[in-house]
């Protein structure tokens, strides 16, 4: 069991358990970005057809993508109720409330009936459930990270919550598994029927997620705080005592956040569209990029307990920048392995800045309002950054006449906003969780 761990006398939880702890918030995230991604994969291959039909293909492309778009939107909303109640109730009953949340959202798009069948309730419906996964993973991420972190000594903390880190690529690496698997059927039987298999397997999910998440035991930081005194109003009060972390900690996310989705999503529907080549191939080079991320994440949240959180995160924006335009130069040769290679490439360079980020963004904030100040700094820049990446890339390609250049300048800027905010903001890998 992993409610009732041994520790020091301090009340510090043993090695093992932090490990239990830690795979508990791994697993957990893994299967709430398995459901966030399916709706990603699924927008950018079948969304269109189904629930966004239209004579132009490209109006029905960017209803699909405004949707996936809407879940971005409703992230801060989540981030700041979930972080309101993780700062006053606790970081453990919040995160099994996301999972119940983003579990039943998924199942039930698995069983939408589409635009054919029901006309314009369709897609407003699909657009429902989207903001419900959204407000959900939007409170997951920083009660996750803040179990792994809070648990875990001083010195090895970017490792800990870089180890939650690797559940987005693990979901990603589930959902794209899957939807590869599937996208190889006939493509009439895809569209009536197989779409749905992927958002249905949440449901399996979901049971072994809760199983695991009500097991695991309540921050100790978050515990001793709350004997303590425990903040009315967090949001408040990270507005206060924490403006410039904030501000800060979206910059910081504005490279991590469009590269990750212009490589993982908007890729797909170049690579199919434009392209022309089959789905089915570059699924498999997103699996792979995400495979090789499940390493490289855990990798650089270690190398930043050695050298600080600063560097490895600057390193990784300069590189998206300096990649920017060779990405779309390997995508254009048409060529299976050189587009795997620029996918895999691309996720190296994110994950440099993804590794250290879950103790760079907790060390910003005091105990009693660090739930609601991670959650707050990670979750405002995603609709801008993330949600909006995929429609400014295809928009950009629009407008250029399919012209690659402007969506490389589009992530060189992105990496630009993070490369000054990180050089801006304090080295943080010394601090104690400990002060206030």
């Amino acid at each position: 069991m992993i409610q009732n761990p041994t520790g020091d006398a301090s009340g510090q939880a043993s090695e093992a358990d932090i490990g239990r702890i830690v795979l508990a918030s791994f697993v957990g995230t893994m299967i709430e970005w398995y459901d966030f991604f399916i709706y990603g994969t699924a927008a950018a291959l079948v969304f269109d057809k189904l629930f966004f039909p239209a004579e132009n293909e490209f109006v029905s492309q960017m209803a699909a993508y405004g949707s996936f778009a809407i879940g971005f939107f409703a992230r801060p909303l989540g981030g700041v109720v979930f972080g309101h109640f993780g700062d006053r109730i606790g970081r453990k009953a919040m995160l099994v409330t996301t999972l119940m949340m983003m579990g039943v959202a998924t199942c039930l798009i698995g069983v939408l009936p589409t635009y054919e069948t029901i006309g314009v309730a369709a897609p407003v419906l699909l657009v429902c459930l989207r903001l419900v996964q959204g407000f959900g993973v939007g409170g997951e991420w920083g009660g996750a990270v803040l179990m792994a972190v809070e648990h875990g000594n001083n010195q090895r903390r970017g490792f800990y919550g870089s180890c939650v880190q690797m559940g987005v690529p693990a979901g990603l690496l589930l959902a794209t598994g899957v939807f590869a698997l599937f996208s190889r059927m006939d493509e009439t039987a895809f569209l009536r029927w197989g779409w749905r298999v992927p958002f249905l397997l949440g449901m399996a999910l979901l049971a072994v997620g809760m199983f695991i998440r009500v097991r695991v035991m309540e921050s100790p930081l978050f515990a001793n705080m709350k004997r303590k005194s425990v903040s009315a109003l967090p949001l408040l009060d990270v507005l206060r005592h924490y403006p410039e972390n904030v501000v800060l900690a979206m910059g910081a996310r504005f490279a991590e956040n469009a590269c990750f989705y212009i490589f993982s999503v908007f890729v797909l529907s170049f690579a199919t569209e434009h392209l022309q080549l089959e789905k089915s191939s570059v699924l498999w080079g997103v699996w792979i990029a995400a495979a090789v991320q499940v390493v490289a994440i855990p990798a650089f949240g270690q190398l930043s307990d050695r050298v600080g959180r600063r560097p490895v995160y600057l390193s990784g924006a300069l590189f998206i920048a300096l990649f920017a335009f060779p990405f779309f130069w390997l995508l254009e040769t048409k060529s299976i392995p050189l587009i795997w290679l620029a996918i895999v490439i691309g996720m190296i360079g994110h994950a440099a800045m993804y590794g250290p980020q879950a103790a760079f963004f907790s060390e910003l904030f005091g105990t009693s309002v660090r739930y609601s100040g991670a959650s707050i700094g990670y979750q405002l820049a995603s609709p801008f950054a993330g949600g909006l990446a995929p429609l400014v890339a295809t928009a950009l390609l629009k407008w250029s006449d399919g012209a690659t250049w402007t969506v490389s300048l589009y992530l060189a800027a992105t990496a630009a906003v993070t490369l000054l905010a990180v050089a801006l903001a304090a080295e943080t890998y010394a601090n104690n969780l400990d002060d206030e």
